[in-house]
């Protein structure tokens, strides 16, 4: 009987992930990540605890603050006093959930990591193992999980996959889980109250300062109140009026200037993309047609990919709206991840 390390974060998904995987006969450990400052008890850990006590299955609160604050914190931290949009979703799920867990699951015993994402994992002919977008298209994750390396997929289960979330609450619910209605979480974990300036304002001490505000060819329109509260293709809270709608079109760091644009020069038709990782392959060493996303929200766009440089230059067949440095844009063939990389200049 193998034995399978599950990440509990206290919600529904995660609770359900136990619960399966316990039905289907696996012996499950349950693990919760410890991962913000501060020694009080929390309550994820709490919920987590009383829904793998209903379950019968081992509880541990793990500590992972110190990563946590270096992966994720620190990087998001930089990105913005770099000019650049992160996503700390995808560097969480890469050193932490898929990172440190598997660690966490060696020193334990278990033979794989099961988390509460929607996706499918499939191996090829050949041995290699995919990344598949889930048959839930409302809920598919792939496009946040699409830095796991080979040995981190080997060892990777999405028990959830399959099922909408309505199932899901059912079964929650049918099992008695205190955690069946529980509110889906939509905010940055770190950052309760989406207030990201203020998270900022906290960690460093002090940020960009004030600056300019310039159009396409140089021209000064305005003052700012710091690069961090910008990014590309934002359209409202410029604190500046200009009588028609104007687009962030670029965020510069070195000379402290927001790049202001009018309609239609928010859309891009190609970008650059850095630290890239390939799934079904090792490199890229021709161009490829594949679907592109820019964004977790965006719809999937017809785009060819080819190598340049260290990194992997995409050009859309139609402009894409908002390509903002820092995001991911993750490539598809229909419904494999082919890989991504990190948007940039």
């Amino acid at each position: 009987m193998k034995k399978i390390l599950v990440g509990m974060s206290g919600g529904v998904d995660s609770s359900a992930a136990a619960l399966l995987l316990k039905r289907q006969g696996y012996e499950v450990v349950g693990v919760t990540l410890d991962l913000l400052p501060g020694d009080a008890p929390f309550a994820a850990a709490e919920d987590a605890k009383k829904v793998a006590a209903q379950l019968g299955i081992a509880h541990h609160t793990i500590n992972c603050k110190e990563e946590f604050s270096h992966h994720v914190m620190d990087y998001f931290t930089a990105e913005y006093l770099a000019g650049r949009t992160p996503n700390p979703c995808i560097a969480c799920n890469k050193h932490i959930k898929f990172g440190a867990m598997a660690r966490i699951a060696g020193e334990f015993g278990c033979d794989a990591v099961a988390t509460g994402h929607y996706a499918r994992i499939e191996q090829n002919a050949d041995g290699r193992y995919l990344l598949k977008k889930s048959a839930s298209a409302k809920k598919d994750q792939t496009y946040v999980l699409y830095t796991l390396s080979q040995q981190q997929l080997s060892r990777a289960m999405f028990p959830l996959e399959g099922l909408e979330k309505e199932e899901i609450r059912a079964l929650a619910a049918e099992a008695g889980l205190a955690v069946a209605q529980k509110k889906d979480s939509q905010e940055i974990c770190f950052i309760p109250d989406d207030d990201y300036v203020r998270f900022l304002s906290e960690r460093c001490k002090e940020l960009p300062p004030e600056g300019n505000f310039v159009d396409l060819s140089g021209n000064v329109l305005g003052r700012h109140k710091g690069i961090v509260h910008y990014t590309v293709g934002q359209r409202k809270g410029l604190g500046i009026a200009f009588g028609k709608p104007m687009f962030v079109v670029s965020v510069n760091p070195r000379d402290n200037t927001v790049t202001l644009g009018e309609a239609g020069s928010e859309f891009s038709s190609t970008l650059v993309a850095e630290q890239t990782n390939f799934i079904p392959f090792d490199t890229l060493d021709s161009s490829m047609r594949v679907q592109a996303k820019v964004r977790y929200s965006a719809p999937a766009a017809d785009a060819w990919i080819e190598p340049v440089g260290d990194g992997v230059r995409v050009t859309f067949d139609t402009p894409q709206r908002a390509v903002t440095p820092g995001q991911a844009v993750v490539f598809y063939d229909g419904d494999t991840v082919v890989g991504g990389g990190v948007i940039g200049r």
